[in-house]
């Protein structure tokens, strides 16, 4: 028998990446004690070489959320970013930016960043963007989990399984399939159950709305 997936934790972890050691540890000590673990990077270089040295086991699949500082050295924020989603960084970035910054924040945001927030900020603020970042990120992994399992279910159907999907995603009827396809109609009919059974659907308009979405995406 397979092993279970294990379960998403309550609070994704956050990667807080600052050059500036007393605001990057004073974060981590805000977050924790508020129930959200952390774990910290001097800065964008250290994160991302981590990364892509495959340092981090599970990390690049693991649901968690980067609190990303936009000014550091000698890697930027700006800069860490798009390394990031030239690694197809699937989880939630958070910028960290002063008010001379907000621009460059706003235009990360617009090239795929979560969101940013200016500083000085109240630590409730911060505390509940980060939150709503979590509930974000654990959204993003139920996502993927389902649509990995419709891709792996799409996968494993059979030939003739896969030429009665074509048909009813083109809007045909049992009989039209069975004219199109020159089989029985009440053999159309099994192929249509086995295919909703094993996708995970109940009816034809949501299989067609399932698989517009994983179109889509991809």
């Amino acid at each position: 028998m397979a092993a279970p997936e294990p379960l998403t934790p309550p609070n994704p972890p956050v990667h807080i990446v600052d050059d500036d050691a007393d605001f990057r540890d004073g974060l981590a000590w805000l977050l924790d004690s508020r129930g959200l673990p952390t774990r910290v990077w001097t800065g964008g270089d250290a994160f991302v070489q981590a990364l892509q040295r495959g340092e981090l086991g599970e990390l690049a699949r693991a649901c968690s959320v980067v609190l990303l500082d936009i000014r550091m050295e000698p890697l930027s924020g700006l800069a860490t970013f798009e390394q990031l989603k030239a690694a197809r960084w699937p989880w939630p970035v958070l910028f960290l930016t002063g008010h001379g910054d907000v621009g460059m924040a706003v235009a990360a945001v617009k090239n795929g960043a979560w969101d940013f927030l200016e500083k000085p900020f109240q630590n409730n603020q911060l505390v509940d963007k980060v939150e709503a970042a979590c509930q974000a990120a654990v959204r993003l992994q139920t996502e993927a989990r389902e649509k990995l399992r419709f891709q792996q279910a799409l996968a494993a159907l059979s030939a003739r399984e896969r030429e009665v999907l074509d048909e009813l995603l083109a809007g045909h009827y049992n009989k039209n399939i069975a004219d199109h396809l020159g089989i029985a109609q009440r053999t159309v009919e099994f192929h249509r159950a086995n295919i909703f059974e094993k996708l995970g659907v109940a009816s034809a308009v949501e299989l067609a709305h399932r698989m517009g979405r994983l179109m889509a995406n991809d």
